[in-house]
């Protein structure tokens, strides 16, 4: 199944819109601004910057009438890509430091806090995404600045503005 966003100039779905069913690495080309959104499918991550950059921002289907205040702040979206759809098993290793360095622990389920649960002090700072989607945070229980893992590896966690993950949770099949 495909993803769908209908953008709005404006606040409350209102002003002139455009509909998205695939990923856009500059949306200033299509849109001045943007104020008010729709997720009429999929999961998607939005970023403050062009080309997937800066803070990033996960909404999946529902309806965002004003969602800079849920940002704090008055940057919009400028690039955003849709999250594949995945209905497997989900693996991780998550190490304590950079290189895959320190302790490790092989993740398959949510993690609200790495300090708590494993007593790692400066939380997870390299991971290895075998199988899944997951969103990281900066804080512990989901709080913060949050980023998107698809399957891959992530040697350093320096690339992301030398961020240390406090939490971390699975995207669901049942999110779509």
């Amino acid at each position: 199944m495909m993803g769908k966003i209908i953008f709005y100039e404006e606040r409350n779905f209102m002003g002139r819109s455009w509909e998205y069913g695939s990923d856009c690495s500059d949306m200033s080309s299509y849109m001045s601004r943007c104020h008010s959104f729709r997720v009429m499918s999929g999961c998607w991550m939005f970023y403050d910057q062009p080309n997937y950059m800066g803070h990033q921002y996960f909404f999946r289907k529902g309806e965002y009438s004003d969602y800079m205040s849920m940002w704090g702040s008055t940057n919009w979206v400028r690039s955003f890509r849709m999250i594949p759809r995945y209905s497997g098993s989900y693996r991780m290793r998550a190490y304590e430091r950079d290189n895959y360095m320190g302790q490790m622990m092989e993740m398959t389920d949510d993690c609200d806090n790495f300090m708590s649960r494993y007593h790692w002090s400066h939380g997870c700072m390299s991971c290895h995404v075998m199988d899944g989607h997951w969103l990281m945070y900066e804080h512990p229980n989901y709080m913060g600045r949050m980023w998107y893992f698809g399957p891959g590896h992530y040697r350093s966690f320096r690339d992301y503005g030398n961020m240390r993950f406090m939490s971390m949770r699975r995207i669901m099949d049942s999110w779509y």
